[in-house]
């Protein structure tokens, strides 16, 4: 490809299906870009929302709000989505805007280098296969690797033992005694499911979440009507949907005193549904309310309370072949164990190997932390455009809206570089460590950092991963790619 050619119509690869990717690649189609790939590690769209299986799997983001502004859904089913209607949802998308010749499944990226001499990106497969691309966009997601519990013993367990982001269909559960590891954002909706079959549930907890109750119900058919038939007032919904989330930001970032208001509100819950003294005294928490991810469901306090269910909070000592054995010494004998874990939320990009300009690698230029110039660009990594890259995470809104931010600001930088014949942009340092600087003093006084221990927090206790003000403050600072912002490499003539 000449340099002429590839300002015109860049080779781009884009990494992974889910939200962000699927965004990406049908924003590119309506700007009339056609030469992108999508690598998707699995078998089909949707990420997380294709990964996350488990019984009564749901969001916690409103449906209307949870999709693209510019591809509305009128028959939501649930003011909340669910699982399978999510990904319905994506799949639409895919066929929709003909996405499906630009996507390869079963395609993990092992590794992506940057050619210096042709500004140009090799991307290697795990099997070997290499892509070339002017440009590459990850949109690898924050919850998309397993964590997994280091516990002495857990390859000796004789029963099953699987992860919640990789439910066993086959297994059944009826009248089986059950162990699950964990109390976060999927066990507060897999565990009443779980409930209602298991003879017994042993429910390993570390420390308690504050779950306030979930505003969901049905959508009567005559609102689906009403969201079809004016779409004015779709819009509307969404619009109001949105300032309702956004204004809980201020709340988080600088008036967390206000969050005691939820913190009564989620302890009248507990009180309510567990009659239980000694499983009520540890469902409640005693961190500060927002420090963690503040759930939301309405049978989760009612499961705590039925009489099969068993809270255990004395720490797992180690796994033997029939069960879990606890600090105490109390052996608690089980045919499955379930890992509720969570995701290495802040393993950014991982497990792929990274090298940008100079032979470094990413993993390097953040051994400190993950950072990124507004959440999208590293220095030293030309053409390298992340979509959910560092501290673009929420707490209060949907990430949808963050994502088509990123995409916006992608798609300026595609403008940017035709100006540029041949050409990589790269974000100077100075501009990306002064984005960071502002980011951490954001933070500093946030909820977030008010000492518990989160998967906001990466190894060294920095908070990689939210964003610590307004998503409206965000939008405006991507609305457009300031090309001061960067260097514009040319590669060496001749090439």
């Amino acid at each position: 490809m000449t340099r002429s050619s590839a300002a015109s119509s860049p080779l781009i690869i884009i990494i992974g299906a889910g939200f962000g990717g699927l965004g990406m690649a049908i924003k590119l189609k309506k700007a009339g870009i056609d030469s992108f790939t999508v690598l998707e590690k699995g078998s089909g769209v949707g990420g997380t929302w294709r990964d996350n299986t488990y019984p009564g799997a749901a969001c916690d983001v409103q449906s209307h709000f949870y999709s693209y502004s510019f591809e509305p859904k009128h028959d939501w089913t649930r003011k909340f989505g669910l699982q399978n209607e999510i990904l319905g949802y994506m799949e639409h998308c895919v066929e929709k805007y003909a996405l499906a010749n630009h996507i390869r499944f079963n395609s993990p990226v092992g590794k992506a280098h940057f050619n210096e001499a042709q500004n140009q990106w090799s991307v290697t497969l795990t099997n070997g296969e290499e892509l070339t691309a002017n440009v590459v966009i990850t949109a690898t997601g924050q919850l998309n690797q397993p964590a997994w519990p280091r516990i002495e013993g857990m390859d000796r367990f004789a029963g099953t033992l699987f992860h919640s982001a990789r439910w066993d269909h086959s297994y059944d559960f009826v009248n089986k005694r059950v162990a699950v590891i964990g109390t976060g954002a999927s066990a507060i909706q897999f565990v009443p499911e779980l409930a209602k079959t298991v003879k017994s549930l042993n429910l390993f907890q570390r420390s308690a979440a504050w779950v306030l109750p979930k505003p969901d119900r049905p959508f009567k058919r005559w609102e689906q009507a009403l969201f079809r038939a004016i779409p004015a007032w779709d819009r509307l919904y969404r619009y109001l949907i949105y300032w309702k989330n956004e204004s809980r930001a201020l709340v988080f970032t600088r008036l967390s005193g206000l969050l005691e208001i939820f913190a009564r509100k989620a302890r009248r819950e507990a009180k309510k549904h567990v009659t239980d003294p000694e499983k009520l005294k540890h469902v409640i928490p005693d961190y500060q309310i927002g420090c963690k991810r503040i759930l939301i469901s309405n049978d989760w306090y009612p499961a705590i309370n039925q009489s099969n269910v068993s809270l255990v909070t004395d720490a797992i000592d180690h796994i033997n072949t029939d069960g879990i054995v606890t600090r105490n010494g109390e052996h608690h004998p089980v045919d499955a164990i379930i890992c509720g874990t969570g995701f290495k939320a802040s393993d950014f990009l991982a497990p792929m190997e990274i090298t940008g300009r100079a032979g470094v690698n990413l993993n390097k230029a953040w051994e400190t932390g993950a950072s990124a110039f507004k959440g999208i660009t590293v220095s030293g990594f030309p053409n390298l455009f992340m979509l959910y890259g560092p501290n673009t995470n929420l707490a209060h809104n949907s990430i949808v809206f963050m994502l088509e931010s990123q995409i916006r600001y992608v798609l300026d930088a595609l403008e940017a570089l035709k100006k540029y014949p041949g050409s990589a942009m790269d974000v100077r340092q100075d501009r990306q460590e002064r984005f960071s600087s502002v980011v951490q003093e954001g933070l500093e006084h946030s909820v977030w950092s008010s000492g518990c221990t989160s998967w906001y927090l990466d190894a060294n206790g920095k908070n990689t991963v939210n964003w610590p003000g307004f998503t409206f403050t965000y939008r405006l600072a991507t609305r457009r790619v300031d090309t001061a912002d960067y260097q514009f490499i040319d590669p060496p003539q001749g090439a």
